[in-house]
This record gives C-alpha cells, sequence and structure tokens, in this order.
C-alpha cells in the first residue's frame, strides 16, 4: 500500500516541477549575490538549498508517568537538534512537543492539539500503543510521522504515513538471539516477557524463533502483565531452577528493575540481556544503578561513541545527564526530517498534506547517517534498516563489551 502511495505521490511531484519549470521559463536566474543569506537554506549533502521557511514541527510522547524518561529523552535530544538547525539561519523549525503520558487517548487528543495549531510534521508518538492510535489519525489527515522509538511493526502497518527511526520488535528479537549464539555459545536461556504488550511479545517471538534456529537453548520462558508487573518471584525463581545462564528481558525499564532486584535478593546473577526498553534504568528515580551492573542490551547508540561526543556535551550541558538511546532517536528523527525537507523542495507554505506526499517519496531513496545507525534507508512500510549494537552497563555508564 504504501508503495503504491509514493508511487502516485512522486508522479505528483514531478508534474508539479514540470509545471513550475514551464511556468518559470524565460525568466533569468538571480545571481548568487542577490541571494538573501539570512533566508537561504543550508545546502544538504546533495547541495540542493530549495527548501524554505519557518515549518512547524509536532512531537509527542509521555512528559509524564511511568515512561516519562522515554518521552523526556526523545524531547530533549530532538530540541537540540532543532536548536542547531535554527543557529543555521536556513529554513527554521517552530518546535511544540506535547505530553500523552504513554496512553493511546491522550496522545489522540495531543494529536489533535497540534493539527489544530497547524502541524506540518510529527516526531511521534514515542511508545508503541499511542503510536498506533495516532497513526490511524495521521493517514486520514495524510500528516508524516517519523517515531524515534515505536517500535512494533502494527505501528506502520495499515497506514502510509508513518516511518521509525529505531529498528522493528522482529529485528531486535533476531539480533539478540544472533548476538547470544554468537558471543555465548552453549549458554542457557531463560526469557520473561509481558504477553499482554505488543512490543513485549512481538520480541519474544522472533526471539525464541531464532534462538531455536542458531541452536540457542530456552529453558524457561515466564510471563507477566501490566496487573502483575510489581512481583516477579516466581519467574526470576524459576529460571534460576532450571539453570539458566542468560536472562533474556525483551521489557520495559520498570518492569526490569524489579526483576534485578528480586534476582538479586536470591543471589542469582546471571547475565541479563534487555533491548531498547531497558534503556533508562540508569536514571530511574529510586532505582539501586548497582544492581544493573554487567546488564547487557541491544541498542543503536551508545554515549562513549567518539562520533557522538558533541550530542553527549550538549546533552549533558542542556540537561546535566548523559543522554540515552531515546534521546539520539529523537536528535536523528529532526535530522532527517530537515534533511528530507530539504532534498524534496518544500516550502513553508505547503499544507501539511503536499509535505506528507513530498516527504514519504523522499524516503524511498533516502539515506541518512546519524546517531543511531549508518547508511539508514527505509523500505516501502517505513521500516527502517541499520544494523543494531550491543552495550554493557559498567559503573553506571553504558561501554561496548
Amino acid at each position: 500500500m504504501k508503495k503504491f502511495a509514493k508511487i502516485i505521490a512522486l508522479m505528483l511531484c514531478l508534474a508539479l516541477v514540470a509545471g513550475c519549470f514551464a511556468a518559470c521559463s524565460g525568466k533569468t536566474e538571480p545571481a548568487a549575490t542577490d541571494t538573501d543569506a539570512t533566508t537561504a537554506a543550508p545546502a544538504d549533502d546533495n547541495g540542493d538549498t530549495t527548501a524554505a521557511g519557518t515549518f512547524k514541527l509536532g512531537l509527542i510522547g509521555p512528559l509524564t508517568g511511568g515512561a516519562a524518561i522515554y518521552g523526556n529523552a526523545a524531547k530533549n535530544g530532538a530540541q537540540i537538534a532543532v536548536d542547531e538547525i535554527n543557529a543555521k539561519g536556513g529554513i527554521q523549525l517552530d518546535y511544540n512537543p506535547q505530553d500523552d503520558a504513554h496512553d493511546a487517548e491522550q496522545s489522540v487528543n495531543a494529536y489533535n492539539t497540534l493539527v489544530d495549531w497547524g502541524m506540518q510534521a510529527l516526531i511521534g508518538p514515542v511508545t508503541t500503543a499511542p503510536a498506533i492510535a495516532v497513526s490511524a489519525e495521521a493517514n486520514n489527515d495524510r500528516v508524516f510521522c517519523l517515531t524515534p522509538s515505536a517500535s512494533s511493526t502494527d505501528v506502520i502497518d495499515n497506514n502510509d504515513v508513518m516511518y521509525q527511526v529505531c529498528f522493528t520488535d522482529p529485528n531486535q528479537g533476531t539480533g539478540s538471539a544472533d548476538y547470544i549464539a554468537d558471543n555465548f555459545a552453549g549458554k542457557t536461556v531463560a526469557v520473561i516477557y509481558r504477553n499482554d504488550d505488543a512490543y513485549s511479545q512481538g520480541i519474544r517471538d522472533t526471539f525464541v524463533a531464532e534462538a531455536k534456529a542458531k541452536g540457542v537453548e530456552v529453558v524457561y520462558e515466564g510471563t507477566f502483565t501490566e496487573a502483575t508487573s510489581t512481583d516477579f518471584s516466581v519467574q526470576v525463581t524459576a529460571a534460576q531452577a532450571a539453570g539458566a545462564e542468560i536472562v533474556f528481558l525483551p521489557i520495559y525499564y520498570q518492569p526490569a528493575s524489579v526483576i534485578l532486584k528480586q534476582a538479586a535478593d536470591i543471589d542469582y546473577a546471571p547475565i541479563f540481556f534487555g533491548v531498547d526498553g531497558m534503556d533508562g534504568i540508569l536514571t530511574m528515580d529510586g532505582f539501586d544503578a548497582s544492581l544493573a551492573e554487567g546488564v547487557m542490551l541491544l541498542t543503536p547508540f551508545s554515549a562513549d561513541d567518539p562520533d557522538a561526543a558533541d550530542f553527549v556535551a550538549a546533552y549533558q550541558a542542556a540537561y546535566g545527564e548523559v543522554p540515552n538511546q531515546f534521546a539520539a532517536d529523537g536528535y536523528d528523527a529532526v535530522y532527517i526530517i530537515y534533511n528530507a525537507l530539504i532534498a524534496a523542495g518544500c516550502t513553508e507554505d505547503m499544507s501539511a498534506e503536499e509535505i506528507c506526499d513530498a516527504l514519504t517519496a523522499q524516503m524511498a531513496s533516502m539515506s541518512y547517517d546519524g546517531l543511531t545507525g549508518k547508511a539508514m534507508t527505509w523500505d516501502d512500510n517505513g521500516a527502517v534498516a541499520k544494523a543494531p549494537m550491543a552495550v554493557v552497563i559498567k559503573d553506571g555508564v553504558y561501554v561496548t563489551p
């Protein structure tokens, strides 16, 4: 469906460009010295400077509530990118972040608030359930969306407007199983996952399938629901009794923090291996960060990467803490949209629908080098292609093993 829509959008864009050349024929191109340097757009990697004006960019994420670490990190990372872009003196971004408290209904309300404001493109929603809800609204309205971190394939299915910065849940599950097979050959694995959550269930499914294919032995699987996410003594004890040397946690950091505490209470010290939902545990209020020592997680970003040094320094100066993956996702999301606006030749007077058509056509051939991946590309469905990496928590920070 996306592929067809993008072909139509590209044909329309080509027709528009042809019309523009016809209308402008006979006019003399102004000399470079006549260009107003304060309004000319900065060139992208291809030298294209056709985009211009101030664009209204919204963001939706959990700025309050239990998932606020994710939303605020994405918001703050995006803010740094917006500030850098606006300081260039070319096209400007009018940035408006909204809180959805990780709730689908509140996320749709936040989306409607941004539409009333005149939003022309959206970063977010940050988490999966809100992103699924908003994608339906945005698809109807034809508003381009780039979620920093909502990783379920349900987010991008059945719509033409939603794209992802983060790799999908299936990729995380497959990548985690491959990493364990390659680096911990012969070690047995337990899986503890939330079976009423699309994010957790999706990663678990592909992990177990890939683990079987790679000869990784899963000796125990334990499940929980949102209502039972405060006590994992049964699951932890069962994993220990099964002799699991690695415990795979395709879950968010809040329940993971409880699991780490309860494992320590019974002197159970396997290798804990998480995915991107684990990111944020070190800054969780009331959590003893020493419990996370040695925890591994699959992530596209590490703050000790030399290529991220400038971003990390700017983030620490602005917010007093080391940025996590979600901050880097937010930062990349802004720059991806910025570069796409330039390459597509968008102008501030274009409607959200016109910008959506231009950006979806552009994303089909776009490649971007960012903090969370090099040579990122997108398929017809909006999923990003990039390689995940593993990090380990050592002395309270993420480092590459």
